[in-house]
């Protein structure tokens, strides 16, 4: 049985938090075993599931985020979504799935140059941050993305990101690019649905 006050006392520090937080800083507002926390998590989370906001973990982290089906009713009530260049989405969806990415590995992949402006935007949104230098000639610094781009994008972690027949079903990708039957290149063009 999980102590009613220890629940409590998570769901005071989860609500409270400005950004989602980690089993460690939980931890440090609320003294009890690890394994109590991750009970006390997943009993609050249990609870909350059929509420109009719910308790979700992403990236490692916690927080209490609207229920997915009912987040058409914030819809007018939402920031405008950000608006990125092709280059910024391209180069984002390259560190997300190659991270961590030097910035020749992104040009060498994207066969463009990349802006520093690009680069820019995407660690001012807080979803790419470099990530070190890679021991090689030049020492070029690593991006990686961060744990904002999980929680933003609705991940628990970088292996959820979907694969080439999740793009290909979602209709992202072009179907006879790539294709194993045709012997083509494992590339395809992305294009939007909307």
């Amino acid at each position: 049985m999980i102590d009613p006050a220890l629940t409590r006392a998570v769901e005071a520090v989860v609500f409270a938090a400005d950004d989602a937080v980690t089993l460690a800083e939980i931890a440090r507002h609320v003294p009890a075993a690890a394994a109590d926390l991750r009970a006390a998590l997943a009993d609050l989370a249990a609870n909350y599931a059929p509420r109009g906001i719910v308790l979700v973990e992403r990236g490692g982290r916690w927080l209490f985020q609207t229920a997915p089906d009912l987040g058409y009713l914030l819809a007018p009530t939402r920031d405008a979504p950000r608006k990125l260049s092709r280059a910024a989405v391209e180069t984002l969806a390259i560190i997300a799935y190659h991270a961590p990415a030097t910035r020749a590995e992104i040009e060498d992949i994207r066969g463009v140059a990349v802006s520093p402006g690009t680069l820019d935007v995407l660690i001012a949104a807080g979803w790419i941050t470099p990530g070190g230098r890679r021991e090689s000639p030049g020492r070029p610094l690593e991006f990686t993305t961060t744990a904002a781009f999980l929680v933003d994008f609705g991940l628990n972690d970088s292996r959820d990101l979907p694969g080439i027949a999740d793009l290909r079903a979602a209709g992202l990708l072009d179907r006879a690019a790539g294709s194993p039957a045709t012997g083509e290149s494992a590339g395809g063009d992305v294009h939007s649905t909307r």
